[in-house]
């Protein structure tokens, strides 16, 4: 708590994550052993070895991150290297993985994805920046801008959405683009409700200079490699949003333990249970839903996932800040006036519910 409002996490806490491989356990299963084990990982935490590492794992793993409650922290973590690295993983040639993952996997440098724009967000169709060819077909000029980037402000590369083409999804493409301290990059940090130590920043990119060798995969070929991204990202902020409101439900339900009103204990009220166990049978629900998506992962191939599960892992995302919204509404009401305190008991209930929206987007 004491980091999300000092608006910071000490740079030391990345560097141990790194060092103890955890970094490794955002990416989605199974992990990438054949990288791994070049690198020397064999195991996660000497528990797991990184060939055994599957969705459930996955799911663990995520949900303990938020068991806080807080989302700022562990978005400052991992959210670059867990959606940014696998499409270099999965589509970038082998030229470009052996220049750049060593670095990434190893937390040696940092790494986000970049595809929102001020005036392109769920309609990713329509972004604009612009990735030109030169004359001598050697690099691309990149211009435009990003906006909403998760981690942008600490990352040496961008895996970025350009328009390499036409107008619509034909003409993007992914493109590894470098960040700190390149000339034509300017980024500034943007505060945003309930992550303000995520790192979340505006990125302006005027005549930046890309080999074309950056190219992941082929050109207008980055919405199929965006939307094959997006599974990993709907599922993990599903499992961050339904703790989230398991935190919520969790403080809102000590709270009515303790506080006395009327002469009884506010649990003794019919009313409060009713409410709280509406919610609850709405979390359960939630979770029991998200831990079939998992154990299903770990049965089906890789593509089939892609496919048979890509419409309901969306559902999966909006149904849980529903929930999330829910549950944070309910601990408001009945944690009453200390429920919009910033500090003190109240405090995790407002910042569950200034959160809820957010994740409901």
């Amino acid at each position: 708590m004491d980091w999300e409002r000092e608006e910071a996490v000490p740079e030391h806490v990345f560097q141990n994550f790194a060092k103890a491989n955890l970094l490794l356990a955002s990416l989605p299963a199974p992990l990438p052993v054949v990288w791994l084990k070049k690198l020397g990982v064999s195991d996660i935490l000497g528990v797991v070895k990184v060939e055994e590492w599957d969705s459930l794992h996955s799911l663990i793993f995520g949900d303990e991150m938020l068991r806080s409650g807080l989302h700022g922290p562990p978005s400052s973590l991992t959210t670059g290297i867990s959606f940014g690295v696998p499409p270099i993983l999965k589509f970038g040639s082998q030229d470009l993985q052996n220049r750049y993952l060593p670095d990434f996997l190893l937390g040696k440098k940092r790494i986000c994805i970049a595809i929102t724009e001020p005036d392109a967000g769920s309609d990713v169709a329509n972004i604009q920046t612009m990735a030109t060819k030169t004359l001598d077909g050697k690099h691309y000029i990149v211009n435009g801008t990003k906006k909403w980037i998760t981690n942008g402000m600490w990352s040496s590369y961008a895996t970025m959405a350009v328009r390499t083409g036409g107008p619509g999804p034909m003409g993007l493409s992914l493109l590894l683009v470098p960040l700190l301290n390149e000339p034509g990059v300017e980024m500034r940090l943007i505060k945003i409700t309930g992550h303000r130590t995520s790192g979340t920043t505006f990125i302006t990119l005027d005549d930046v200079k890309v080999p074309v060798e950056n190219l992941i995969g082929e050109e207008g070929q980055g919405m199929k490699y965006i939307m094959t991204n997006f599974n990993h990202e709907r599922l993990s902020i599903a499992i961050g949003s339904t703790r989230s409101a398991r935190v919520a439900l969790s403080a809102a339900f000590e709270y009515c333990l303790q506080r006395e009103a009327f002469g009884k204990p506010l649990i003794e009220q019919p009313v409060v249970r009713h409410r709280l166990a509406k919610c609850g049978a709405m979390l359960e629900a939630q979770w029991a839903w998200i831990e079939q998506f998992a154990y299903q992962m770990t049965k089906l191939k890789k593509e089939e996932a892609d496919t048979e599960l890509g419409g309901l892992t969306a559902l999966a995302k909006a149904q849980a800040g529903i929930v999330l919204d829910e549950c944070a509404r309910c601990a408001v009401l009945l944690f009453g006036g200390n429920g919009f305190t910033v500090t003190g008991k109240g405090e995790i209930a407002e910042r569950k519910y200034s959160m809820a929206n957010h994740k409901k987007l």
